[in-house]
């Protein structure tokens, strides 16, 4: 059996970076699910690190990938009954090829009635989403969210008015992203605005960051008093630099961080209560590329008008 992964040996451009690298897939470690992937999301999370953004806590050579769904092929007697099930290979080696091995206990079963182009994406924006919700309560409350537009943009919005949220914003960078917000009920701001984003920041309780930079400094400068800041991301690769401290609470949000102190029974609890709000939420489409086209997707996924994107691995075969 040959396995096929997108594999980067040194730090920089994705695209110059990345290539297809075959090898033959060895014996199944012991208490190890073998999954042969079905697809797989190109998100800005699976990225990012690429460039050398976390190199320090990345061993080279790496797979890329951080989620995707895939097929049961071979378990340990204890897992048996996951034969032939789909799941989410989480948490282990890159998602971005084609067989793998991971954590029997933190594999994922995929309920039958969920597609696998919605499994696929089911793992870092949607709980990333619910864990900020269940951390920063948001009932009664005036949310903004910056690098509205984007997948867990999208699910912070829509989860916030199932949460009890008084008002959501968004700042928006294409003009291509204001009718998929207002669909969830998101006021649209564009990034260009600097007035109004300052007048919206000043009014909300709880804002959720995931551009960094000079947008996110401004916001932060004005806010009011005892609301709060929740930095998670950084899409436009720039710190948040101040000229003077802030008079709203400031509080960073890792994934991994809260996936530390995660059980294996709590993580697949979360699981639970996420299949029951992908199958209640309209999620944006995604274009679907053969894995072997994985050059042509990265490219639309970097434009910042471009679709979201998807690798299908079954083109592949052993």
């Amino acid at each position: 059996m040959r396995r096929h992964a997108l594999t980067y040996r040194s730090f920089g451009n994705p695209l110059e970076k990345l290539n297809i690298e075959t090898t033959e897939v060895p014996s199944r470690a012991e208490g190890k699910l073998r999954v042969r992937m079905l697809c797989a999301p190109i998100n800005p999370s699976d990225l990012i690190p690429i460039t050398g953004a976390y190199s320090h806590r990345i061993n080279l050579p790496a797979v890329a990938g951080y989620e995707g769904v895939g097929r049961v092929i071979d378990a340990p007697r204890k897992y048996s009954y996951l034969t032939g099930k789909r799941v989410l290979p989480l948490r282990g080696v890159g998602t971005w090829q084609t067989i793998l091995d991971c954590d029997a206990a933190l594999a994922v079963p995929v309920p039958d009635a969920i597609p696998d182009v919605v499994a696929a994406r089911a793992y870092i924006n949607p709980l990333a989403a619910l864990t900020m919700l269940e951390t920063w309560p948001v009932k009664g409350k005036r949310v903004l969210l910056s690098g509205a537009g984007s997948n867990c943009a999208d699910y912070l919005g829509a989860w916030a008015y199932r949460h009890g949220a008084k008002e959501v914003a968004g700042i928006y960078r294409s003009d291509s992203r204001i009718a998929r917000l207002e669909t969830l009920g998101i006021k649209p701001i564009s990034i260009q605005d600097a007035s109004q984003i300052s007048d919206v920041a000043r009014k909300s309780d709880l804002v959720f960051d995931s551009l960094g930079g000079p947008v996110a400094a401004g916001i932060l400068q004005s806010m009011a008093p005892e609301s709060t800041f929740i930095a998670y991301g950084l899409l436009t690769g720039q710190a948040i630099q101040l000229n003077t401290k802030p008079s709203a609470h400031y509080r960073r949000f890792h994934l991994r961080d809260s996936l530390a102190k995660t059980s294996a029974d709590a993580w697949q609890q979360k699981f639970s209560n996420i299949w029951k709000l992908l199958g209640q939420t309209d999620m944006p489409r995604y274009q679907v590329l053969p894995g072997q086209d994985w050059r042509k997707a990265i490219e639309v996924a970097l434009h910042p008008k471009g679709q979201k994107m998807l690798l299908d691995f079954t083109d592949w075969r052993q």
